[in-house]
């Protein structure tokens, strides 16, 4: 595995408003190795059979898949490595299908110097309908 030089951002150099975002085509193979994964083998995700008597009349892809989209902005491109995680919530607001091409996006809303701390936006996208939002904040290091 390659590993590509990614910009970190120290706390020092956060601002309000800065956003980051990944984009990835979902596909049946990222479902399937989720599912392995995560144990979480819920017929709505693997079993089209199943999946089509659902509300859904399909498969979908995990929620905590498409939560993932923006796990991945942060610890990519905004604030980048080094960055953790201190909480996150998640409201799904419509199911994410095997083809959808998801648009995570974060935006910085508040800064907490004390604590090095910071607080984001987050919604993922499919066209420019959202199917998740929620709000996340992360303990971002300090310059060295």
């Amino acid at each position: 595995m390659s590993f590509h030089q990614r910009t970190t951002y120290y706390f020092e150099d956060l601002e309000l408003g800065m956003e980051a975002s990944f984009a990835k085509t979902v596909t049946e193979a990222d479902i399937m190795a989720f599912a392995e994964v995560t144990g979480d083998k819920n017929p709505v995700h693997i079993d089209e059979d199943y999946a089509a008597k659902t509300m859904f009349k399909g498969r979908i892809a995990h929620g905590m898949l498409t939560a993932g989209y923006i796990s991945a902005v942060f610890g990519m491109e905004l604030p980048g490595p080094g960055a953790i995680y201190v909480s996150q919530t998640l409201n799904f607001r419509a199911p994410v299908r095997i083809g959808d091409h998801a648009i995570a996006k974060v935006k910085i809303v508040e800064l907490i110097p004390a604590k090095r701390r910071a607080r984001f936006d987050c919604v993922c996208l499919v066209g420019d309908k959202p199917v998740l939002e929620g709000e996340a904040i992360l303990m971002v290091p300090k310059r060295p």
